[in-house]
């Protein structure tokens, strides 16, 4: 018992800490996260359906973006992977940079799916249980990134490489990468039930309701 109030309070000491981080720090935080992003990135799986598009680790290292960065840092971090990999920073999956490749809608979406989850993170004790997590992280990987990414993907396809795609053929080729989808997201959702205080450390909405909840 001593054990686990000792870890309940150095989660909370450490949410606490970043939610009072002044701004040239949770910037450089903020960096840092997209850096390991990059990192993670280079993890990958090819999908023979779909070779350039790969299944990488990036997304897992997105939806923490989230959950460790809050409410606006999160977007933030993932605004500086693309906003950074699209002039030049070598970090996307393959070490690769710039906009001209069929995935980078992906990446657009990843700025939404920070934004979103750091939102529910930050405002909500109830979203960090693991069923509440892994919901809407199921949301922000299938609608906030897959949307964009889709579209981005059939554009390309069609307008500068001259080929013929449809929304309906791309969505039924990425349906190979739902098994490893749903693994990083139970795994993030793991984590994310695990590292986030659950007690308030900014004022959330709910923090009068929290301890009447039995949070699994």
């Amino acid at each position: 018992m001593e054990l686990t109030a000792r870890l309940n309070d150095a989660k909370y000491a450490a949410f606490r800490w970043r939610h009072e981080l002044s701004i040239p720090r949770k910037l450089a935080l903020a960096l840092g996260m997209a850096a390991f992003t990059g990192l993670v990135a280079q993890i990958k799986v090819v999908n023979p359906l779909m070779p350039d598009v790969p299944v990488t680790g990036q997304t897992f290292a997105v939806l923490l973006a989230g959950v460790l960065m809050g409410r606006w840092w999160g977007g933030i971090s993932m605004a500086l992977y693309a906003g950074l990999g699209a002039v030049g920073v070598p970090w996307f999956a393959g070490w690769h940079s710039g906009i001209s490749f069929t995935s980078f809608g992906y990446i657009i979406g990843f700025v939404f799916a920070a934004l979103f989850l750091g939102h529910f993170t930050d405002k909500y004790i109830r979203s960090r249980s693991f069923f509440s997590m892994l919901l809407l992280m199921l949301f922000a990987n299938f609608v906030l990134i897959w949307v964009p990414g889709i579209l981005w993907r059939v554009l390309w396809l069609n307008l500068v490489a001259g080929k013929t795609a449809s929304i309906v053929g791309t969505i039924a080729g990425s349906v190979t990468y739902i098994p490893g989808d749903l693994v990083k997201l139970a795994l993030a959702a793991v984590i994310a039930r695990g590292i986030t205080p659950k007690k308030a450390f900014n004022g959330e909405v709910d923090k009068d309701k929290w301890a009447n909840w039995r949070i699994p």
